[in-house]
C-alpha cells in the first residue's frame, strides 16, 4: 500500500509540474500558403532559402528532401511554391538553451505522398500586430518568420523580445522557371 501511495504522490508531482509546460504550448492551424518570387539566398547544407516576392517581402522556405533538384536552384531563379505549414510555438524559458535542427528522423508521409520535414528552431518575437492578428519571429541567421494569430489572447501573455521554441511541419511543391 504505502509503494503505490508513494508511486501516485510521485505522478501527481510530476503531472503539477507538467501540466503548466504543456498550457504554454500554442498550436496554429495548418495554413497552406502559395508564393511566387525570385530567390535571394540559399542555404543548400539546411535545405532553406528566403524567396523576395513581388511585393518585395522576404519569406523563408524549407524545402523538404522530397524536392530532389534542390541543388540545382540558383540566386535569381523564378519560382512559384505551395507549401502546407503546421506550427506550434512554446514560450522558451530563461536560460534554456537555443534549439535550431531539421528533424527528418521524425519526417512522415501524408496521404498525398508529400514528404513532411519538421523543422525546431529559438527566435525571437520582434514584432506582435493585434490588429491583424500577426506575430513575427526572427531566428538567429536574420531570417523573418510571419504568422497569423488565431487565438486572441496570446497577445496578452507573450511581448516583443520574448524567446520562442518554434515547431514546424512543411510539406512543399515547388516548379522553378
Amino acid at each position: 500500500m504505502k509503494r503505490e501511495t508513494t508511486m501516485l504522490t510521485a505522478f501527481a508531482v510530476v503531472a503539477a509540474f507538467a501540466l503548466p509546460s504543456w498550457a504554454q504550448v500554442k498550436q496554429f492551424p495548418t495554413e497552406t500558403i502559395t508564393i511566387a518570387g525570385t530567390i535571394e539566398s540559399i542555404d543548400y547544407n539546411r535545405r532553406a532559402m528566403q524567396v523576395k516576392t513581388a511585393d518585395g517581402k522576404m519569406v523563408a522556405v524549407n524545402v523538404p528532401e522530397s524536392v530532389q533538384r534542390f541543388s540545382e536552384f540558383k540566386v535569381g531563379n523564378n519560382l512559384q511554391a505551395t507549401y502546407n505549414n503546421n506550427v506550434l510555438v512554446r514560450l522558451k524559458p530563461p536560460g534554456e538553451p537555443p534549439v535550431d535542427t531539421i528533424d527528418e528522423a521524425y519526417s512522415k508521409e501524408q496521404t498525398s505522398g508529400t514528404k513532411v520535414m519538421v523543422r525546431r528552431m529559438t527566435a525571437s518575437i520582434v514584432a506582435l500586430d493585434k490588429g491583424a492578428s500577426s506575430a513575427t519571429f526572427e531566428a538567429p541567421n536574420g531570417w523573418k518568420y510571419s504568422r497569423r494569430v488565431v487565438d486572441p489572447t496570446v497577445f496578452d501573455k507573450v511581448k516583443v523580445g520574448d524567446k520562442v521554441d518554434i515547431i514546424w511541419n512543411t510539406d512543399l511543391t515547388v516548379s522553378v522557371k
